[in-house]
């Protein structure tokens, strides 16, 4: 038996959107990289002889990289120096205006973002490649930015950067400057997300912030857009 959970205020007129991956066990996220083993610390069963009659308790254990499911890239990452997840700001994670670009090409350059107002925005690159996740085929040849386009969203003033992509740079190669040229200028990746096909193009806020931690760049997020209806 499944219990209810509490009502809680909701403006009628806003709606949420989830943009994430469930993280199951086993799951592949990137090549190459374990999937999360998913257990129980504390069965129900083994709880009941610690508490009351009728009374138990279930404590779950995880193990996993840090890049798992839908995650978000802080400078720390990349850069011994940067910013890891306990000092990244709450402002630069969430309630972020949110930008839907669709990107029809693999290979998506700055001509993906021209005309566009990006400045402060979190520019969400929306390739459709999320309908491959969990197959062979979402590991490779998978849409990517180029150096160019990164160049663009940082002279641009983007706030945060996502794709629904295996990897925001190509990974043909042993270079990354799409995580280089952003991270260096303290601008935050958001990678595999997924129902960017949901949002509309402008009218949205961005939301994904993981947990404080010291001495980590990337985690897990439940990226979600919330949308006035």
């Amino acid at each position: 038996m499944k219990a209810r959970y509490r009502a809680c205020w909701i403006d009628p007129v806003v709606r949420l959107i989830e943009l994430n991956h469930v993280i199951e066990a086993g799951m592949t996220t990137y090549a190459g990289l374990p999937g999360p083993v998913i257990c129980d610390y504390l069965s129900r069963q083994e709880s009941r002889g610690k508490y009351a009659e009728g009374t138990e308790f279930q404590i779950g254990r995880i193990d996993m990289v840090a890049n798992t499911g839908t995650y978000l890239d802080t400078p720390f990452h990349r850069y011994e120096g940067g910013a890891d997840l306990a000092e990244m700001p709450l402002t630069m994670v969430t309630q972020l205006p949110g930008l839907m670009v669709p990107a029809a090409e693999p290979v998506i350059g700055p001509e993906a973002f021209a005309g566009t107002a990006v400045r402060g925005r979190a520019v969400l690159v929306c390739t459709g490649w999320d309908r491959h996740w969990r197959t062979a085929a979402y590991l490779t040849g998978h849409p990517f930015l180029t150096e160019a386009a990164a160049l663009y969203l940082r002279d641009a003033g983007a706030a945060l950067v996502g794709i629904d992509s295996h990897n925001i740079d190509d990974t043909s190669g042993d270079t990354r400057p799409v995580h280089t040229i952003l991270l260096h200028a303290g601008i935050p990746i958001v990678e595999h997300l997924t129902g960017l096909a949901a949002l509309p193009r402008e009218g949205f806020t961005f939301n994904a912030a993981p947990p404080r931690i010291r001495g980590m760049g990337t985690f897990p997020v439940r990226a979600h857009a919330v949308i006035a209806a």
